[in-house]
């Protein structure tokens, strides 16, 4: 994949437009079975490359996603950062909310690629940015949302203080979890709480109770 169009277009091959399953106002480009979309993702890029988490609605993006939709006060006027977007799920709920600027960050190509390919199924504008910015600050956003951040702990070291040098800034920050096993619970305020429906093949289960938290 040399370019943008041909990256775009493998998206959109392997991948179906559909609606994740607790927000199904939006579309996603969605794989039904994660293994074998990683072979062929490998296959055509030559490349050890990451599991392609863009390629799916995750349970804590989904929550957020919902909570941002049914609370757009949220982020209504307000500029908004998307971290570790994936599919960009997050961000394209918050555009749709009535963000003023939304930017989604990712350090997966593939992912930008999707985000990209996401946003215009749902005819909003995202700002898409491909880097680790986890050393740096929120850039002056005003709201911060992650969802499924707390997966690893090395994942967790690096996104903690990012999201607390960003809650010092000023921001809000929200997180989407189905009780991962590195979520630092102690040091977020519950603000909802969902029943988010999710496939067997990425989670073991036909349902993940999924939380919103919130930064204090």
């Amino acid at each position: 994949m040399t370019s943008d169009v041909k990256t775009s277009d493998f998206i959109r091959s392997h991948t179906r437009l559909n609606t994740p399953s607790a927000v199904p106002e939006l579309l996603l480009h969605l794989a039904d079975e994660p293994i074998e979309l990683w072979e062929r993702t490998e296959q055509e890029r030559g490349d050890q490359l990451p599991p392609p988490f863009w390629a799916f609605a995750w349970a804590g993006g989904q929550a957020l996603a919902r909570y941002v939709l049914d609370h757009p006060e949220l982020v209504r006027g307000r500029v908004v950062c998307d971290l570790a977007a994936g599919s960009g799920l997050v961000a394209i709920a918050a555009a749709r909310a009535g963000a003023a600027r939304v930017t989604a960050v990712e350090i997966d190509p593939l992912a930008t690629a999707a985000i990209a390919v996401n946003t215009a199924a749902n005819g909003v504008d995202v700002t898409v940015t491909l880097g680790d910015i986890l050393d740096g600050d929120a850039a002056g956003a005003e709201v911060v949302l992650a969802g499924d951040v707390f997966y690893s702990r090395p994942m967790t070291e690096r996104v903690l203080p990012f999201l607390q040098r960003a809650r010092a800034g000023g921001a809000r920050v929200l997180v989407g979890d189905p009780g991962r096993a590195y979520l630092p619970r102690a040091l977020f305020t519950t603000v909802a709480k969902y029943d988010i429906p999710v496939t067997q093949a990425l989670e073991s289960a036909d349902t993940k109770p999924t939380t919103v938290w919130e930064l204090p």
